[in-house]
């Protein structure tokens, strides 16, 4: 199976000692490509470093996550766009809104949404999107850019069945990580993923985050990597009632297309 990891932080300071392995354990799991979150002022610009430094394997976002909006200013904007000059930057973002944690203000979270979406319906690229706690706020913002937008994908989705269909009702992509098997918080999940099209589903790993609690054995560390992506793809064929390989290559196809990675590395 080929499969695509559209979600790993591998620009997180976890992988520093190990990066390469890492890179190799997934590729031997069957992990073709993956997209590099960006998510912050310094590890947007890391995240396409490293994509530069595999080409045609890597690629990267860039943006602002809700948790460092404060960061936000004109320089930073200035910074995303010419991030986003560069072809190996496929959509803007990590960037939304999260009330869980209100790491930023929520007028801060909100202002550095908007100047994002602004970037997206500029350039044209996809959006990486992260909402938790803040779905109403989210769907107005992004309605108020109705038209000007291309494709988006809401991120590690873990919302509720009517949250879910009011992102399938606006044509958004659903990415699902390993939170689909964590007994505790994720159950609802696997009878949600039995409704999205396959032409609008994806997955990711969100690795170091996030270690699927069904792994066994599970490693001693806790920290997720993109090799479990098979182990998540796996998962959601069973609750999906598929072949994993009918949906490891849906996923896949999806992903190419919404990103526009090539086929051939």
């Amino acid at each position: 199976m080929d499969l695509i990891d559209i979600g790993a932080n591998l620009t997180h300071e976890s992988f520093d000692h190990d990066r390469n392995a890492v890179l190799q354990r997934a590729r031997e799991a069957g992990v073709v490509q993956q997209v590099v979150t960006g998510a912050s002022r310094e590890h947007s610009p890391m995240a396409l470093r490293l994509a530069q430094a595999h080409p045609g394997e890597l690629f990267a976002t860039a943006g602002v996550h809700p948790h460092h909006a404060t960061e936000y200013t004109d320089e930073c904007d200035a910074e995303m766009r010419a991030l986003h000059a560069h072809p190996e930057v496929v959509a803007v973002g990590e960037c939304g809104l999260d009330y869980f944690r209100d790491f930023s203000p929520r007028p801060a979270q909100r202002r550095a949404f908007e100047r994002q979406l602004q970037i997206a319906a500029d350039t044209g690229k996809p959006l990486f999107l992260h909402q938790r706690d803040a779905h109403d706020d989210f769907v107005a913002m992004m309605k108020n850019f109705d038209g000007r937008l291309g494709p988006a994908v809401v991120h590690c989705f873990t919302g509720t069945r009517k949250e879910l269909f009011d992102c399938l009702d606006q044509d958004w992509h659903i990415g699902i990580t390993g939170w689909l098997c964590d007994e505790r918080r994720g159950l609802h999940l696997r009878e949600l993923v039995k409704n999205i099209p396959a032409n609008r589903l994806m997955i990711e790993t969100d690795a170091p985050y996030l270690l699927p609690r069904t792994v066994k054995p599970q490693p001693s560390h806790r920290r997720n990597e993109p090799m479990y992506l098979a182990h998540i793809v796996a998962e959601l064929a069973r609750d999906r009632g598929e072949e994993v390989e009918v949906t490891a290559a849906a996923t896949t196809a999806t992903a190419r297309a919404f990103f526009g990675l090539p086929v051939d590395r």
